[in-house]
């Protein structure tokens, strides 16, 4: 199905999920990057692809879903690092070194970032392998609609801005969450892999990525609201 905004197509993937009793706690899937039955396979799914084999560092989002990406990954040993929730705090660090595999479930949830998580200023930010971040709706091309908030994209943009190559990006979500096409706006960060519970969709060529923030945009409490973004601020050049 072919949609005319990513509105509607976040709508149309909001009203499946919860209609055909696919959507997982929390509830309800409204208004968020929606948790789904299914969530586990899928990151399974995306641990079978070759985008992960080898990777030592990766960022994945703070979002329910990806709950499952964050533990596999501190099981195999492989740094995950999450940026807070609306950036308010900036990134942190999960550490296979310090947290061990019979608490990797635990310590993927947000709830225990406090007792798990080591805050990372900016410029200790290193270069990711991968980047797994979640969706509300995608399509087979790589067009990615978040919840609407623009944190995501934003979370992008700032390791552009910090002079990061872009790395190859990932998500994990239901197979109603794939949609045959919608807009995108040239600020919105693309997908190159899609892991659902049942497939593995490789984006054949992959959509190009922001080239970083535009600051002119920015609301005019944002530096306020979100101190990261301060910080990128004072490490730009004058």
């Amino acid at each position: 199905m072919r949609f005319d905004s990513k509105a509607s197509a976040r709508d149309h993937v909001w009203t499946r999920l919860e209609s055909e009793g696919l959507a997982a706690y929390p509830f309800p899937p409204r208004g968020r990057i929606p948790n789904f039955k299914g969530a586990r396979e899928a990151a399974a799914m995306l641990f079978r692809s070759p985008l992960l084999a080898g990777a030592r560092r990766i960022k994945v989002n703070p979002d329910s879903p990806q709950r499952h990406v964050r533990a596999e990954a501190l099981r195999r040993g492989i740094e995950v690092y999450v940026p807070t929730p609306r950036l308010a705090g900036g990134f942190m660090l999960l550490d296979p070194a310090t947290i061990p595999a019979e608490l990797a479930w635990q310590a993927a949830a947000r709830a225990a970032w406090e007792r798990f998580a080591t805050p990372m200023a900016l410029g200790d930010l290193p270069r990711f392998d991968a980047i797994v971040t979640g969706c509300v709706a995608v399509t087979p091309a790589g067009k990615r609609a978040g919840k609407g908030a623009g944190y995501s994209d934003l979370e992008f943009a700032i390791l552009r801005e910090l002079g990061h190559a872009p790395a190859a990006v990932a998500t994990t979500v239901h197979d109603v969450q794939v949609v045959e096409d919608f807009p995108i706006a040239g600020h919105d960060q693309p997908v190159s892999l899609i892991a659902t519970p049942t497939r593995l969709i490789a984006v054949a060529e992959p959509l190009p990525p922001p080239s970083g923030i535009d600051w002119a945009a920015l609301p005019a409490d944002a530096l306020t609201a979100m101190p990261v973004l301060a910080d990128l601020a004072r490490l730009r050049p004058r």
